[in-house]
C-alpha cells in the first residue's frame, strides 16, 4: 500500500519517469505502470478454498425446499454429517432466506401523544407478599412512543380489573392519555382478538382506543418488549426486595433515572420530550373509570368470600344476603345495602384467609345466642302423655297373646261346589 501511495505522488506529483522511480523504490517497471493505471489502492484477496459443506448443499436445499424452517440438529441427521455443525449453520443461515422468505420491517416514526405501548413483565426475582411466601407478581410496563418516556408498577394479578387499576395509576401519573393503546392478546384485555368488555368500558372512559397487535407477533409493540429487557438486565440485578411495595418504591427511583438517559434513536432525553408528548394527548376524564375486582355473591355461613385466590371474612351479621366486594392493589371493601360489612389490607399470596378479629367474636357470640334460645325454647315445652301399646291392641279390638294360652281354633266348615262338605 506504501507502495502504490508513492509510486502515483512520485509520478504525478513530481514528474519522476517510470524508470526512475523503478529504479528509486527497488521495483519493476510494470509494477510502477500497474499502479499508475489502477484506479484503486491494491487489496488482496485470497482464493476460496471451498468448505465442508459444499458437497452436502445440493440435499440440504432439497430438504429445506419441503421444510424451510428445518432445525440445524435435524438437518445434520438427515445428510448424515459428521463434522461440528459450526459450518453447518453458518451455510444454514446463508440459503435457508431463499426458502423461508425475508420479511421487511420498516422503520416507524411516532407523532407526539399517538401511540403508548403496553405489555406485562414477569421479573424472575420472587418478592415476598406475605410471611413466609413469595411469589413471581406481574409488572405493568407502558411506554410512550413519540418521547419512549417509561412507566411501570407491580400489580397483583393479571385480571382485568387490576391489569386496568394498574393502567389508571400510570395514566394517571402521567396526566394525560394517548389516542391509542396497544395491547397484545394478553386474556384479559383480548385473549379473542377483540377487547373484553372490561377493556372496552376503561377505552370508552379514558376516551382513548385500545388496539391489539397481530398473533404471535411481539415486533408490533416492540418498543415496550424492549423495555422488559431493558428492565430485566439493568433494574433487576443485584436487586432484592421486602414487599410489592418496597419493589414498587425502587422501581420508581430507578425510572427517574431511566427516563433521564439520551436515546439516541430520538437524539433526546425522555424526560425533556414528554411536554412536547403531553400537549398532543387527550385530557382525563372527570370521572374515573371503573377499574380492580368486583363482585357480587351471597354470604353463606361460613362468612367468607373469594376475591383472586384469598378469603376474607365478612361481619356474619349479613349471612343470607346479597354483599358487594371491591378491591384494590392494597384494600378491600365488602358492602351489603350500602353499608360497610368487611374492610381488609389485600394478600397478595396464594390461597390467602384473611380474618377480622371483630366478625370471628360476632360469630362466636351468634352461636352462644342460638344455642341458648333453642335451650329456653326446649324447656318452655309442655309434657306430652305416651299410651302402653296394649291401649291401642284394646282399641281396636286385636289379641295377641306370645305366650301360648290363647283358645284352640274353632274348626270351619266349607262347602265343595259338588255338595261336599269340608271341615279346616
Amino acid at each position: 500500500m506504501e507502495d502504490w501511495a508513492e509510486i502515483r505522488r512520485l509520478h504525478r506529483a513530481e514528474g519522476v519517469p517510470i524508470k526512475e522511480i523503478a529504479r528509486r523504490l527497488g521495483v519493476a517497471c510494470n509494477t510502477v505502470r500497474k499502479a499508475l493505471a489502477s484506479d484503486g489502492p491494491p487489496k488482496y484477496v485470497r482464493a476460496a478454498k471451498g468448505s465442508v459443506v459444499d458437497p452436502f448443499e445440493p440435499r440440504i436445499r432439497v430438504l429445506l425446499t419441503e421444510w424451510p424452517r428445518m432445525p440445524a440438529l435435524v438437518v445434520a441427521e438427515r445428510i448424515g454429517w459428521t463434522y461440528s455443525l459450526s459450518p453447518l449453520k453458518r451455510r444454514l443461515a446463508l440459503i435457508r432466506p431463499e426458502y423461508v422468505g425475508i420479511d421487511p420491517v420498516d422503520r416507524v416514526v411516532y407523532s407526539p401523544g399517538q401511540v403508548t405501548q403496553c405489555d406485562l413483565w414477569f421479573p424472575e426475582t420472587p418478592v415476598p407478599v406475605a410471611p413466609g411466601h413469595e411469589r413471581v407478581a406481574p409488572v405493568l410496563v407502558m411506554t410512550l412512543g413519540f418521547s419512549r418516556f417509561l412507566t411501570a408498577t407491580m400489580i397483583p394479578s393479571r385480571q382485568a380489573g387490576d391489569i386496568l387499576a394498574g393502567m389508571w395509576l400510570l395514566i394517571s401519573g402521567v396526566g394525560r392519555v394517548t389516542k391509542t393503546l396497544v395491547w397484545d392478546r394478553e386474556s384479559a384485555i383480548g385473549g379473542g382478538g377483540r377487547p373484553t368488555v372490561p377493556a372496552a368500558a376503561f377505552a370508552g372512559t379514558v376516551a382513548t382506543r385500545i388496539r391489539l397487535a397481530p398473533p404471535r407477533d411481539p415486533e408490533f409493540k416492540g418498543l415496550v418488549e424492549w423495555t422488559n429487557g431493558y428492565l430485566e438486565t439493568s433494574f433487576l440485578p443485584g436487586r432484592r426486595f421486602a414487599s410489592p411495595a418496597d419493589f414498587n418504591d425502587q422501581l420508581g427511583d430507578w425510572l427517574v433515572r431511566a427516563n433521564s438517559r439520551t436515546v439516541r434513536s430520538i437524539g433526546g432525553r425522555p424526560v425533556d420530550l414528554l411536554a412536547t408528548d403531553r400537549a398532543a394527548m387527550l385530557p382525563l376524564p372527570p370521572v374515573a373509570p371503573r377499574t380492580g375486582l368486583t363482585s357480587r355473591v351471597r354470604l353463606g355461613r361460613d362468612y367468607y368470600i373469594r376475591l383472586d385466590t384469598a378469603d376474607y371474612s365478612v361481619d356474619p351479621r349479613v349471612i343470607g344476603k346479597f354483599v358487594d366486594a371491591t378491591a384494590t392493589s392494597d384494600t378491600v371493601t365488602v358492602l351489603c345495602d350500602g353499608q360497610t360489612v368487611a374492610a381488609h389490607q389485600r394478600s397478595w399470596a396464594a390461597h390467602a384467609v384473611v380474618t377480622d378479629p371483630a366478625h370471628t367474636a360476632t360469630a362466636k357470640a351468634m352461636r352462644q345466642a342460638l344455642a341458648a334460645d333453642r335451650a329456653c325454647r326446649h324447656a318452655r315445652r309442655h309434657p306430652v302423655t305416651l299410651r302402653a301399646l296394649p291401649d291401642y291392641d284394646a282399641l281396636f279390638g286385636v289379641d295377641f297373646d306370645p305366650t301360648g294360652t290363647s283358645p284352640p281354633l274353632r274348626p270351619v266348615t266349607t262347602h265343595q261346589e259338588d255338595g261336599d262338605q269340608t271341615e279346616r
